[in-house]
């Protein structure tokens, strides 16, 4: 059975990810005799991590006792106390934050300035998210993270006393997530300061990526299973269409009866994910047909 195979066009690497990963990679060579650590993963993919590491660039949880070089600040951002100990211990830092994450950071702190009560749309744990969080933290302590209602409805006896609430979001967060939210809010807040920050390239990603759901049987959707932009992705598309979240072309083989089944099949991919291993999905698909 011939099968359509469809790549989305807004799959792969954002500018953002380019940015930190061409950035890292020019720095080393740059700088060959220097140490090179990032701070936590450049990007949420293994594949991109053993890259680095492989050209001398060390991904650390903390920095190493008496070792100077080059500091970098992942993609995600990092609180201003982590800042300060970096450039404490006498390392050089290079930020490489996400421009979009960089006016997150931004605008929560101005919220959290002017006075507003401030909630952050997103997931707790993720590393963007509590960055955002410490860098509002400097200027107010009435700051919440909520991912869904039942979160909101915690803390809504003290959104009722204040007068202002501002909102930021997470810049991979689902559109749906913030609209539910704000549903509740605008029931229970006096005045609400929204600052819609869901990046430009997870929006197109997730429009296109539903258009494609929509009009085939099948959506694989590549990407590390710790990106959030990836999970998310795969969990709107789960309710259009069937839809397998993997991470390399090896986990096909996991699916080949839906895959075989399936004779209209679209490919998405996160913005953390190379495009080496989209073709080699792509690839696989299509060496796999009868």
């Amino acid at each position: 059975m011939s099968k359509q195979i469809e790549l989305a066009k807004f799959a792969g690497f954002c500018y953002g990810v380019k940015r930190a990963v061409e950035t890292v990679k020019k720095l080393k060579l740059e700088n060959p005799n220097k140490n090179i650590f990032v701070l936590g993963e450049l990007i949420h993919n293994s594949q991109v991590i053993k890259e680095l590491e492989e050209l001398g660039i060390r991904t650390v949880d903390e920095l190493p006792e008496n070792e100077t070089g080059i500091c970098v600040i992942r993609s995600h951002g990092a609180s201003p106390d982590v800042f300060d100990e970096i450039q404490k211990r006498g390392f050089e830092v290079v930020d490489l934050t996400c421009p979009d994450v960089k006016k997150v950071q931004q605008q929560a702190v101005q919220l959290a300035k002017e006075g507003d009560y401030v909630i952050i749309v997103g997931k707790a744990e993720h590393p963007e998210v509590i960055a955002i969080k410490a860098n509002a933290e400097k200027f107010t302590d009435k700051i919440a993270i909520i991912n869904d209602i039942n979160q909101l409805q915690l803390i809504e006896d003290e959104i009722k006393t204040h007068k202002k609430v501002g909102v930021v979001v997470q810049t991979t967060q689902r559109i749906e997530t913030l609209q539910s939210i704000l549903t509740y809010l605008v029931t229970i807040a006096k005045e609400i300061h929204l600052v819609n920050t869901i990046c430009k390239s997870t929006t197109m990603r997730q429009n296109e990526a539903k258009e494609l759901a929509k009009s085939n049987d099948l959506v694989v959707v590549v990407g590390s299973k710790k990106s959030a932009n990836t999970t998310h992705l795969a969990e709107i598309l789960k309710n259009i269409s069937a839809t397998i979240h993997i991470e390399n072309e090896n986990e096909l083989n996991d699916f080949s009866d839906i895959i075989k089944k399936s004779k209209n099949i679209a490919i998405t991919a996160g913005a953390s994910t190379p495009q080496n291993i989209i073709d080699n999905v792509y690839k696989k698909i299509e060496g796999g047909q009868e």
